[in-house]
């Protein structure tokens, strides 16, 4: 088997066998000719239900996180949505409660008005057994979680639900989704840890140049891409070919960016640990974190990823000024790109949460998340030394 880097580069990407080309051409149609009725000259009918371009990008995401098929949606929210879509009424579903303000948002005001119910827990590795009902049919978890990085051991989650499914049919199946946006696949493949479907909003790491929204989910299981794959082509929230072009561009040099992001992101994370200006770091590379050994086998070489959060002293107030004296780092939602960003959660991603739900998942005001990029690591390190002097004096 080859290895992920050699895999990132050529995995959905064949030579092109009339030209030669080495990188895929963009294909643009959005309908192929048939030479008879329903009889289409290549492979392709219409490009909302199959592209090149997309083909080739799932293709690839499928190789690297150790799946047998990939989908593509025009955002991970999309994703989301398409996956709850697959639930009947009635449904119940158990997610981690520090998920991703989007997450949250569809999960209590969208599903919730369509009759499939939520309940978050801060404690799931605890709690998910007496949590599972017999309408349960979805266990939704991120690790590390957005935005307080806490570690889930996903396959002690799997072990769970696979013992509430014994005794179901087909249909009563409890299935497991980890949102894996925060690792991305070099760091992290939930599929070989128990996980049914891992989903990942493209538009972050695996796209990773803050030019691109979009999603994607990946699965061993047949019945559930047959019928994910439904759903991809009768809802058609599904990503252009440009865009799926520009996604697979960026998956060629995933492993890359992501392992530079991510020594930068231990860097920063030690000497946040050691500054008196900061009351607590949540960083999974950190020796000191609570679930390290979790990490270490989960993660490649115990990699702690390019996201840190950490509450700052001085509260609300001096969490908005260090977002405001940064000079590389850029005050902006999102993550995962080349480049360094910063943001408060409460006020900004996860401002739509109730406070109580907010700070009983850990995102409190005075919390900050970085997404560290790949610019030198002691460049970022003086912004973040500086960034923290000029909030603490102002």
């Amino acid at each position: 088997m080859s290895g992920f880097g050699t895999l990132a580069v050529h995995a959905g990407a064949p030579h092109d066998k009339t030209t030669g080309a080495v990188i895929p051409a963009i294909s643009l149609s959005t309908t192929f000719a048939q030479s008879a009725a329903a009889k289409p000259v290549g492979e392709y009918e219409y490009s909302r239900s199959a592209n090149p371009n997309r083909d080739g990008f799932e293709q690839a995401i499928a190789a690297l996180e150790k799946g047998k098929y990939g989908l593509a949606f025009s955002s991970g929210s999309a994703a989301t949505a398409t996956i709850l879509q697959s639930l009947a009424q009635g449904s119940h579903v158990v997610s981690i409660g520090d998920v991703y303000g989007g997450t949250h948002r569809y999960f209590s005001k969208v599903a919730n008005a369509h009759g499939v119910e939520t309940t978050f827990s801060n404690a799931v590795e605890d709690e998910l057994a007496s949590l599972i009902r017999p309408e349960t049919r979805l266990v939704w978890i991120e690790s590390p979680s957005n935005p307080t990085l806490t570690v889930t051991d996903i396959a002690k989650v799997a072990g769970i639900v696979k013992q509430a499914n014994e005794g179901r049919s087909a249909d009563e199946q409890v299935f497991l989704v980890v949102d894996n946006t925060f690792m991305s696949p070099y760091v992290q493949n939930p599929l070989t840890l128990g996980a049914d479907i891992v989903v990942h909003s493209v538009t972050k790491y695996i796209n990773g140049h803050s030019d691109v929204v979009m999603g994607v989910a990946a699965t061993n299981s047949d019945a559930i891409h047959e019928k994910l794959r439904f759903l991809q082509n009768a809802i058609g929230a599904v990503p252009s070919p440009f865009d799926s072009w520009l996604a697979h561009r960026g998956v060629k040099t995933l492993h890359i960016r992501v392992g530079t992001a991510s020594n930068n992101a231990q860097a920063i994370a030690e000497f946040l640990e050691k500054s008196p200006l900061v009351e607590a770091v949540n960083y999974p590379g950190l020796e000191s974190n609570p679930r390290r050994e979790v990490v270490k086998r989960q993660h490649r070489n115990g990699l702690g990823g390019g996201m840190i959060s950490f509450r700052i002293k001085g509260g609300a107030e001096s969490a908005n000024k260090f977002c405001q004296n940064t000079k590389i780092f850029t005050l902006a939602e999102s993550l995962g790109g080349i480049e360094s960003l910063c943001e408060v959660p409460a006020a900004m991603t996860h401002a739509g949460i109730d406070v109580k739900a907010r700070e009983a998942s850990g995102v409190f005001d005075n919390l900050v998340r970085l997404s560290v990029g790949i610019e030198d690591k002691e460049d970022l390190l003086k912004d973040v030394e500086q960034a923290l002097q000029s909030a603490a004096s102002q």
